[in-house]
């Protein structure tokens, strides 16, 4: 299809509302049909497996004729808009109006039908608690990044990082043990290249780059020095790449890698495991 081509995008819009008040009575509609269409997927009238994460499911038991009436409304909209996606072979896009709880983005993603765009409009108080729901696991990636930021600056970031995600990793590479001798030559070696790091205070030990982490809000903080890593790799990977081409410097090589660190940190996902994750 050709929908599998592109990547969509999910957009939800806010909505303007002149009175709260006034409109109480119109988002709770939203409460009531979520609600419904919860208890009818729950006894089997039609597939929805994301609803569950939107919507509580009550004890209240809903009445027959109130179950047939949604199946017939879900179904009803869902051929027409999979004819029209079907027509347009997914070039196009979907303006869902008064979108509630609906889960139609991810059931067209299920069926590699998804439009170029979508976007759902509702009033701001609905927007935000799907907004909320859906905010996946994030896994942020900085590779020789923090170290060129002063201590401030990587330490906002990382604030950041650890308030906007409710489940998160980071993963962060950068230099090590950079108090002594061969760490002083590093730093010179940038310098004269016009490359400061100004960052490098939070590169004293491994014990630094532990504490930053924890120390902006991250919940678990591990690290290990390179030369660590290497002696875990695979020995038959090992082998493999050092028979590619001489190496008459291993101390070299040693002392390099000592001089370099991978540390990762976890905030929330319990039941994911995310604190279990080790190298």
């Amino acid at each position: 299809m050709a929908g599998s081509l592109r990547e969509p995008s999910f957009t939800p819009c806010s909505s303007a509302s002149t009175s709260d008040a006034d409109d109480e009575g119109v988002r709770g509609t939203c409460e009531d049909a979520s609600l419904c269409k919860r208890f009818a997927v729950s006894i089997g009238y039609w597939h929805d497996p994301y609803i569950q994460h939107f919507v509580r499911l009550t004890k209240e038991r809903k009445a027959p004729e109130i179950n047939r009436g949604y199946f017939a409304r879900v179904y009803g909209v869902n051929q027409l808009m999979k004819a029209f996606l079907r027509k347009t072979e997914c070039h196009c896009q979907i303006l869902n109006l008064g979108a509630g709880m609906d889960t139609t983005f991810w059931r067209l993603k299920d069926e590699d039908l998804l439009p170029t765009k979508y976007f759902e409009v509702d009033f701001p108080m609905i927007v935000s608690r799907k907004l909320h729901n859906i905010k996946l696991p994030t896994l942020l990636i900085a590779e020789c990044v923090l170290v060129y930021m002063t201590p401030e600056q990587s330490a906002n970031l990382l604030k950041w990082a650890a308030n906007s995600f409710e489940t998160a990793m980071l993963i962060n590479y950068e230099q090590v043990n950079m108090g002594d001798r061969f760490g002083q030559i590093m730093i010179e070696n940038l310098r004269r290249r016009q490359c400061d790091l100004a960052g490098v205070e939070t590169c004293k030990s491994l014990e630094s780059q532990k504490e930053r982490l924890l120390s902006t809000g991250w919940e678990t903080a591990s690290a290990v020095d390179m030369m660590e890593l290497y002696s875990r790799l695979p020995r038959a990977e090992v082998t493999r790449i050092e028979s590619l081409e001489f190496l008459d410097e291993m101390e070299l090589l040693e002392q390099l890698m000592q001089h370099y660190c991978l540390c990762w940190a976890t905030k929330g996902g319990s039941e994911l495991g995310l604190k279990e994750i080790t190298y």
